[in-house]
């Protein structure tokens, strides 16, 4: 396994990617998985009603369609979230659109929401076995207008709510021309109160939470954190992939468009994560993310005030056993 992952290395970010997701379902189809990987004791968490078997999950971008929700499920995370998932499935950004450096723990991705449609994403929630909390990251379609992305979210949110434990919106993806956008005053403003309503009109009980960018303002954050307290919204997560490069050494990496994730996200992130705790006087639940490498990463998170913590570069350098690593210590 540990030649397999080697020759990973080597090969296009995006087919190492699905080489490895599909090599974890075979092993787990196969009744094998367990021989490569042993699942960590349960420490069993109770978040927004929902009991979580640890506190460690997966970030959004890791399984976009939820084809692999069964195999991951059995490398002993807390919790999945699978997407981001649009309305319509869509191709995303012309490739090459994913960036690995090894050196410095960290991944650079344009993808733009490549994924194939919130129907089929459906379809797999319905048919999985496995039993653990498994979260729903939605978006809107690339080609849409600013007034059809509010529909694109209230589209995918009625579509998955009675099948989702619970709901991502995700308005920080730096891929989606203009998607950050919503982090304006009244785009934030409009969008929560559509959900808000939506979520009435449904009688909607799934926890909803709001992806937020690490490259915002302390005013455009004060914002998002007054909106989401007076909102139907359980939390924050915290942070998407970051649009700031000046850490990074190689000087043509620097240069890529995309967004930023791993270890040189780490501070940023948790420093976000730290001020919404703070500044909203640990009222707003934050589930944080970005720059989970190790355990000493993973404790930073929970020390900052994070309720659960994700991962997903950490996954992609180091592979499955980063989750018994993390998790032992």
């Amino acid at each position: 396994m540990i030649t397999f992952l080697k020759i990973l290395k080597f090969l296009p970010p995006e087919i190492a990617h699905g080489l490895a997701l599909n090599a974890l379902n075979i092993l787990y189809r196969t009744r094998l998985l367990r021989f490569f990987y042993v699942k960590p004791t349960a420490s069993p968490k109770i978040f927004a009603g929902m009991t979580f078997q640890n506190m460690l999950g997966t970030a959004a971008g890791l399984d976009k369609n939820g084809d692999y929700i069964d195999c991951l499920g059995e490398l002993g995370f807390g919790f999945l979230e699978v997407g981001t998932v649009t309305p319509e499935k869509q191709y995303g950004n012309a490739k090459p659109r994913v960036f690995r450096n090894f050196q410095e723990n960290a991944i650079i991705n344009k993808l733009g929401f490549n994924n194939k449609g919130v129907d089929h994403l459906l379809k797999n929630l319905k048919s999985k076995k496995y039993d653990g909390i498994v979260g729903v990251n939605v978006g809107a379609n690339k080609w849409s207008s600013e007034k059809e992305r509010v529909q694109d979210y209230l589209l995918c949110i009625e579509k998955v709510y009675k099948y989702a434990d619970y709901i991502t919106v995700n308005i920080s993806s730096p891929n989606t021309p203009n998607l950050r956008d919503f982090h304006n005053e009244k785009n934030i403003i409009g969008l929560v109160d559509a959900i808000d309503l939506k979520v009435s009109e449904l009688n909607i009980q799934t926890p909803l939470f709001l992806k937020i960018s690490p490259d915002e303002s302390k005013e455009s954050i004060d914002r998002i954190i007054e909106v989401v307290s007076k909102s139907k919204f359980t939390g924050i997560i915290a942070t998407n992939t970051t649009i700031d490069k000046s850490s990074l050494s190689n000087s043509k990496l620097r240069n890529i468009e995309g967004g930023l994730s791993g270890e040189p996200l780490l501070k940023k992130s948790t420093d976000i994560l730290r001020y919404i705790k703070n500044k909203s006087n640990n009222q707003i639940p934050v589930i944080g993310v970005g720059g989970v490498m190790d355990s000493q990463s993973f404790n930073e998170k929970i020390q900052a005030g994070s309720s659960l913590v994700q991962i997903y570069t950490g996954f992609v350098i180091k592979g499955p056993s980063i989750v018994s690593e993390i998790l032992r210590n």
